[in-house]
């Protein structure tokens, strides 16, 4: 206390008071360091002034490795802690707690004692608790006198002389200290349930609705580490026009629980410029006194966003599948037609369309990798020339990701073109080639332009009628992507050039 009252942090004579008491006290501060004590506190632990100032009180005086002295520790701590964080006085009417002293041998050993203490939160200038006091008594010679005439003959637990060794205050303090540690040990048990709960809980309390308690969920949901003691107004100030607000004033009118399955909600996380759309289920209920009046609402739920979006997503699958289905089975239709109007015999006919519906299934084996979002240009010419080698058809480009549609119609085309060269162009001999380039023009409407040219193979003629082939070719480009394509039939080798903008359909 000396030290205190040199430092200026309270009066000298208060200090010379403190420290000529007769009864044991110590200042621990936050952190369980000893700030000070008197000399009886000095006398009763068998310590120097010195070896304790600065020092972790459960530094000083460890309970041991037993699990009855790791229970003794456990039992002072709480109390102090439960002291530090509700600002109250706390009471150890009972505790067994040895420490540390000189033995017959002159060497240290712990020698049991049994205490009763008082620790009283001493509060600075701003009312933050500054120091705990602790007021110690050693009880030991009582509580063991009790115990040695309870054994002896336990009808004097009811005498006069058990009244005197005071045998019924420790027993009725003692199981008020036991009911306290059992109530105690079920809040921490509750706290932590709170805590690690999966889903968000968030207790609202007064006509405010002021946030008395929340779990890390809720903070994760709201993106805030805590907004306990604001009201929710002030707290959440987003969710102001949702309904939400109204919502809690209807449930504490109705005094009715209320129920919300995936409830869209707009959040702004902390340093956030722009709010986050999140959905939530959850439950509003009422929270009423023994009058029946609402005095706060309960929340609680679980954030089913991902279940949400994924339940979308599906839907948009399935629409969309049944979409692509009705395409695809017209598409097969039209190429049925078309490939038995160009082979009138049976065998070629057969040949000819199974070719065509596998060009189709690669493509559509390719998107389905992708879960239909989409393919690459270099994987679809891939997919229908790899079997002539990459050393006769080599391909130069970008990376181009094409959305389902128009790779369908390029993998149908690539198929064609592939087809036409191994059987009457540049594939159909050894020497000959096939150079595929392809760019992506970078006005404000991309455009993909694609050339086929073949070299090294028979001389070319113009066909004297356009085959199946050259007509998909034309149609899948002006109908199915928008674009244009020039066929060319030179006597160097046959040339395609494609042309067609690659964000079609998009505003």
């Amino acid at each position: 206390m000396k030290e205190l009252a040199k430092s200026g942090a309270i009066d000298a004579d208060l200090a010379a008071a403190f420290d000529a008491s007769p009864n044991p006290y110590m200042l621990l501060t936050p952190e369980l360091r000893y700030a000070a004590m008197n000399a009886a506190y000095l006398e009763t632990v068998g310590r120097r002034r010195e070896e304790l100032i600065g020092r972790g009180l459960f530094e000083v005086f460890d309970a041991g490795a037993t699990d009855q002295g790791r229970e003794n520790q456990k039992q002072l701590r709480e109390s102090l802690t439960r002291s530090l964080a509700s600002g109250r006085r706390d009471h150890l009417a009972l505790i067994h707690y040895a420490i540390p002293a000189v033995g017959e041998n002159g060497k240290e050993v712990l020698e049991d004692r049994y205490w009763s203490a008082t620790h009283t939160p001493i509060r600075d200038r701003t009312g933050q608790v500054a120091y705990i006091l602790q007021h110690t008594t050693d009880i030991t010679e009582l509580e063991l006198l009790r115990r040695q005439v309870a054994s002896a003959d336990p009808s004097a637990t009811t005498s006069a002389l058990d009244t005197i060794l005071g045998g019924n205050l420790l027993r009725r303090a003692e199981s008020v200290q036991a009911d306290n540690r059992r109530l105690e040990t079920e809040r921490q048990r509750l706290v932590d349930m709170f805590v690690q709960a999966p889903g968000f809980i968030v207790l609202l309390a007064g006509p405010d609705y002021t946030v008395q308690m929340h779990n890390p969920a809720y903070g994760r949901l709201i993106g805030r580490d805590s907004v306990v003691g604001l009201p929710i107004r002030d707290a959440l100030p987003e969710l102001e026009g949702q309904g939400y607000f109204e919502l809690l004033d209807q449930v504490v009118e109705t005094k009715q629980a209320h129920e919300g399955l995936a409830s869209p909600v707009l959040f702004r996380p902390e340093g956030a410029r722009e709010a986050e759309e999140r959905f939530v289920d959850v439950v509003y209920q009422p929270i009423l006194d023994d009058m029946g009046v609402a005095v706060g609402i309960l929340v609680q739920g679980h954030d089913v966003t991902d279940l949400h979006l994924a339940a979308q997503r599906q839907k948009l699958m399935i629409d969309e599948l049944n979409h692509r289905v009705k395409n695809t089975l017209a598409t097969v239709q039209s190429i049925a037609m078309q490939t038995a109007r160009s082979n009138p015999d049976p065998a070629r006919f057969a040949q000819s369309f199974q070719a065509r519906l596998m060009a189709l299934s690669h493509t559509h084996d390719l998107l389905t990798r992708s879960l239909w979002e989409g393919a690459d240009l270099r994987a679809i010419l891939e997919h229908e020339t790899d079997a002539h080698g990459t050393a006769r058809v080599v391909l130069n480009g970008p990376s181009v990701y094409l959305e389902p549609a128009p790779a369908l119609s390029l993998g149908m085309i690539f198929h064609e073109l592939a087809t036409n060269a191994a059987k009457y162009g540049a594939l159909s001999v050894g020497d000959g080639r096939v150079f595929v380039d392809w760019s992506v023009s970078r006005d404000a409407r991309p455009h993909l332009t694609l050339s086929w040219r073949e070299t090294g193979g028979p001389a070319v003629t113009p066909p004297e009628r356009r085959g199946f082939g050259s007509r998909l070719i034309e149609r899948n480009v002006r109908h199915d992507l928008a674009g244009e394509a020039k066929l060319s039939y030179v006597s160097g080798g046959f040339s395609a050039e494609i042309s067609f903008p690659l964000d079609r359909g998009r505003p």
